[in-house]
């Protein structure tokens, strides 16, 4: 093993958006230096930023938790002023209230709503005629956007770049431990080579499925987590559908959102997108068991069953699927609530586990660390 000279002020386990996001802010608004950020694929962003329905929500999607809806939209404005270029608005976005099975009547969709400020109005005639009235209650035209994670992917490169951010790529991190001096150390894998061993002062755990699987020091975190093999089917839609974002709720149905990274849209269906599912363990890795996975299509029995309440749909070519593990928090899986998952290690001062479930919540993360102090090889602010 190669232990490396000098101790970083900051570790980021993981290149996705949220991994990206903390070391950028780290070096821009906290003024750390000597930061490290390692990423097991062979680029950034490629994981569950990229594999995912690419929806920037505003908080339509959550009526049984106002708490994640009302922070969604306060983020949603943000979002779309940060990251203009990667943001996609140039498409009506429709929310269809089910007569049958919704756990939401119309009513109480327009209702909610108007209390967390999000815009809403009735469809049109035009937008209306897509669905078949005896399934579909009533159609809303709202205010939503899709994400260019391609786009991300590019800012975060190269902002990490110009802030001096030290990027290893095709690296994991298999072990945590607690340092001399209040630092920590991590042991990187990288392929074909010797571990080396890092150390630090801040340790950040943004490993989204695989925040659990350390050995060494680390004990694992505090909360239940919940993991899905999920399929995002990718379709071409037909001409009269090309310019629309679509989603049926609240209950077993569906969304339909354009997917800018590849001039799509992306299916998913709450009864056929989740193919296999369990609870998160230490030493039960979750990548590996997502590659092992037959990953055989469910996209007929989504079109099929989409196809009753938009029958349009069912003129779609199937492109392609993005299979991908989802990891949500357990305790939030009867009200579909999305918080963030922060948690400091007590036995590991200075090391973070953080976990978003959408992209917006970077907001909510970055919120928390604010009033976190950092220690640094110079100062101690």
């Amino acid at each position: 093993m190669i232990e490396q000279a000098g101790c970083h002020d900051a570790i980021i386990i993981g290149g996705g958006f949220y991994g990206a996001a903390i070391a950028i802010y780290l070096a821009k608004q906290r003024h750390l230096k000597n930061i490290v950020l390692i990423e097991r694929e062979s680029a950034l962003l490629q994981r569950a930023s990229y594999n995912n329905q690419a929806r920037v929500h505003n908080g339509y999607h959550y009526p049984r938790s106002y708490t994640t809806a009302y922070r969604s939209r306060i983020n949603f404005p943000r979002f779309i002023q940060d990251w203009p270029n990667a943001a996609k608005r140039d498409f009506i976005k429709l929310y269809a209230i089910a007569r049958r099975n919704s756990k939401v009547t119309a009513k109480q969709f327009e209702r909610f709503c108007t209390e967390i400020g999000a815009k809403i109005v009735q469809a049109n005639s035009t937008s209306k005629s897509l669905f078949e009235p005896r399934l579909i209650e009533n159609v809303f035209e709202v205010e939503e956007c899709a994400f260019d994670s391609t786009r991300l992917a590019e800012w975060a490169s190269k902002e990490l770049q110009e802030c001096g951010v030290q990027v290893y790529l095709n690296a994991g991190v298999t072990k945590i431990y607690k340092g001399k001096h209040e630092t920590l150390q991590v042991e990187m894998q990288r392929k074909n080579e010797s571990p080396d061993l890092l150390s630090c002062h801040n340790l950040f755990n943004c490993t989204y499925s695989g925040l659990n699987q350390f050995t060494g020091d680390f004990s694992g975190i505090h909360t239940g987590l919940k993991h899905e093999i999920t399929e995002m089917a990718l379709i071409k839609v037909p001409p009269g559908l090309a310019g629309l974002g679509v989603t049926v709720m609240d209950g077993p149905f569906f969304s339909m959102m354009p997917f800018p990274a590849r001039g799509l849209h992306t299916l998913s269906h709450v009864r056929y997108t989740p193919h296999l599912h369990w609870n998160d363990a230490q030493g039960v890795d979750p990548y590996p068991k997502l590659e092992s996975y037959e990953k055989s299509t469910r996209v007929d029995r989504m079109i099929r069953d989409v196809g009753r309440y938009m029958p349009a749909v069912l003129d779609s070519i199937y492109v392609d699927s993005l299979f991908e593990i989802k990891t949500v928090l357990a305790k939030n899986e009867s009200d579909d609530g999305r918080p963030i998952f922060f948690e400091k290690h007590l036995e590991l001062p200075g090391c973070y586990s953080v976990l978003g479930g959408k992209i917006d919540n970077i907001y909510d993360v970055l919120e928390k660390l604010e009033v976190e102090q950092f220690k640094s090889s110079s100062t101690q602010e």
